[in-house]
């Protein structure tokens, strides 16, 4: 197991990390899987268009040499020659080059998914240490699992590559009682018989180098139970600052709630644990809000505020548990309630009237 300043890595990649590692251009990629498109690509089109390859081979051949004997070498001749050389060349090769540039480009895409990141451009002096960056490539590991990759590769398809000519040697030691036609076909399809092996073979390598590009890049990228701590705390803040934080904010909302308890029309409890202080505007809301609630000690200072403000306190040991659960300070009472709450607040009224009725007597 990687250790990293003596500490092993042990846990898995955070998506943080993994998502830095790509805008860096660090993922897990592999080499084989495009140069199999590049190859595979080419030599595709090339079986897809050899009649077509073939018939212009032969125009711009019957173009030269029937014009051999009444050729004159001079600078016109020479410039017309080599445009219709140029547009030759890009007329037989577009096909080929069109499909390894869509297929190199679905091969990454199809490895990594598409992202462009500008942060790989990024001027760096470190690239320009020529002395490190020559060690790095000579004398890493990286280089030197590349190097016996490469070998390995070229061992195991140049191998290959012996089987199946020694066995097409055998063979053609029979075209010597074949006509020119059936020579010329032994050659073509022997030769794509090969080629197609070859890109078999090619594509076991690239997908062994794939998996072992994977599990190498997961490896490289696990973490040490430090470093998850380390970028939690940036990601989401230090642990110890949000809980002071909460603690602030409880005690802030805490205040402003007990404020609000001698706004209250009642204050429904347990009559020991809990203590939930309604208040109703018939103008601005649609049903009695909850302006303050708690539980136990909590619930013992509400109710010692009611009763210093002359908040009439109303027991009920079954509303005031549902009205403590259902909702939260700020909250309107769910429609459940409203029966029960009604019939508490128009009481509450009767009596706040009656006792109008007889301060005025």
């Amino acid at each position: 197991m990687a250790e990293v300043d003596g500490q092993e890595k042990t846990e898995q990649p955070t998506a943080k990390k993994l998502s830095d590692a790509r805008k860096k251009g660090q993922v897990a990629k592999s080499v084989e899987i495009n140069s199999l498109a590049v190859f595979g690509s080419g030599l595709f089109m090339i079986y897809l268009t050899r009649s077509f390859f073939g018939g212009k081979f032969y125009e711009f051949a019957m173009d030269i040499f029937s014009s051999l004997n009444t050729l004159k070498i001079n600078q016109t001749m020479v410039q017309e020659y080599f445009i219709k050389w140029t547009l030759f060349f890009f007329t037989i090769t577009a096909p080929v080059l069109i499909a390894v540039f869509v297929f190199s480009f679905v091969s990454n895409v199809a490895q990594v998914g598409f992202k462009f990141s500008t942060e790989v451009f990024q001027p760096k002096l470190s690239k320009f240490n020529f002395i490190a960056n020559a060690k790095k490539m000579l004398f890493s590991t990286h280089s030197l699992v590349e190097t016996l990759k490469s070998i390995v590769k070229l061992f195991v398809i140049g191998l290959f590559t012996y089987i199946i000519l020694s066995d097409l040697i055998e063979q053609s030691m029979e075209l010597v009682q074949l006509t020119i036609e059936e020579t010329v076909s032994f050659m073509l399809d022997s030769a794509i018989a090969l080629i197609w092996k070859i890109v078999l073979l090619f594509t076991v390598i690239a997908a062994t180098d794939m998996i072992f590009q994977r599990f190498k890049f997961n490896k490289d990228m696990m973490m040490t139970k430090e470093e998850v701590k380390d970028e939690l705390k940036q990601t989401e803040g230090d642990p110890q600052i949000k809980q002071r934080i909460r603690k602030e904010m409880f005690k802030i909302s805490h205040k402003r709630m007990m404020k609000d308890v001698p706004t209250a029309d009642v204050v429904i409890t347990n009559p020991t644990h809990f203590a939930v202080a309604l208040k109703y505007d018939m103008q601005k809301d649609g049903a009695p809000k909850v302006v303050a609630k708690g539980m136990d000690e909590l619930a013992q200072r509400i109710k010692k505020i009611a009763i210093e403000n002359n908040v009439p306190l109303h027991e009920d040991v079954q509303l005031a548990r549902a009205l403590y659960k259902a909702c939260d300070v700020g909250d309107e009472i769910p429609t459940k309630l409203f029966k029960a709450v009604a019939q508490i607040l128009a009481y509450i009224y009767q009596m706040k009237r009656i006792k109008k009725r007889k301060s005025i007597v």
